[in-house]
């Protein structure tokens, strides 16, 4: 199939990326487990007085709240994802679904590093049997929610096509459509969130072993500090991610180098006097690119050229002509 055909077939495809369902199924599913696990942790570690079980317990509540908003924002894409207002597809409701749950992740760490600072300062006595079997319990639900939420690569998303229009003045639009390979950050913030929650599980159990075994009844607080400096990392890691896509702050991406090398470096004499290059969707990047040449060639020449690359799904092409 040549270049023309390539970019027919895509400028006439018209699925559109309704989210991820079998990620929005898994996340309700890891939602109501970890709602339920929440409870018992809570009044486990309250019962029991352990502030590691307990901590877990606070931790699972957020993360409850942090799934079932995971799980609304792949509900709104769906719901809208034939909204004409949303003229990229709605894929950055995930994505901002992913940067509210971070900010829950650094109210999660400030939350248990106050609750552990406290129990440091007033120490009580531990019932450690029953907080650790509470415990392990709760590292098993968050290992099954964990292997429910991982995000697999290959997963094939499909971005909303719009049809091809040109215009005068050497404008020239293509739309196109192709499958994706990349990550999923509404799903990898909700997996964060159970993983991190993992670790306050295995860390929880480490500090009532040592506490029961050496009667270091100071572990059950300090592990809950320590589990604040990873949270605060993970909440870090997701922010800066979905924060650079929600600002469009994407020059820096691998496809801005494909589309200079594909104009620029072409058999045709020319050069890219302004370009914008933005993310509409997993693996999915719109672009608009000024470019000057003096060659015999209309807008269409250049679009064939970046239509190789499946990742560039929205071109809109400006030629200039160099003055005498």
């Amino acid at each position: 199939m040549d270049l023309d055909a390539i970019a027919t077939a895509r400028r006439h495809s018209h699925a559109f990326d309704s989210g991820n369902a079998g990620a929005e199924r898994n996340t309700r599913r890891a939602m109501w487990l970890t709602l339920a696990m929440m409870v018992v942790e809570i009044s486990g570690g309250w019962w029991f007085n352990s502030m590691a079980v307990l901590a877990d317990g606070w931790h699972m509540s957020s993360h409850a709240l942090a799934l079932g908003l995971s799980a609304f924002a792949y509900a709104c894409a769906r719901r809208y994802a034939g909204d004409g207002r949303f003229a990229f597809g709605t894929w950055k409701i995930e994505i901002l679904g992913g940067y509210t749950s971070a900010i829950l992740l650094l109210g999660v760490a400030a939350l248990m590093a106050f609750q552990s600072v406290a129990r440091l300062l007033a120490p009580t006595p531990i019932h450690y049997e029953q907080a650790i079997a509470i415990a392990v319990v709760g590292l098993a639900v968050n290992l099954l929610c964990a292997w429910w939420l991982r995000d697999h690569p290959a997963h094939e998303g499909h971005d909303h096509a719009h049809g091809d229009h040109h215009h005068h003045h050497g404008h020239g639009h293509h739309h196109g459509h192709g499958h994706s390979h990349g990550h999923d950050l509404n799903l990898r913030s909700a997996y964060l969130h159970v993983v991190a929650d993992a670790a306050t599980s295995v860390l929880a159990i480490i500090a009532l072993l040592g506490g029961m075994l050496l009667g270091a009844s100071w572990l059950d607080p300090v592990m809950g500090l320590g589990r604040c400096d990873a949270g605060v990392g993970q909440a870090q890691g997701l922010l800066r991610d979905s924060g650079r896509i929600l600002l469009d702050a994407q020059m820096d991406a691998p496809v801005v180098a494909e589309i200079r090398e594909a104009i620029e470096e072409g058999p045709v004499p020319a050069r890219i006097s302004d370009l914008h290059v933005w993310q509409v969707g997993r693996g999915r990047y719109a672009c608009i690119v000024e470019v000057v040449t003096a060659a015999q060639v209309d807008a269409g020449h250049f679009r064939r050229a970046l239509s190789i690359h499946e990742e560039i799904v929205h071109v809109t092409v400006e030629l200039v002509r160099p003055l005498d």
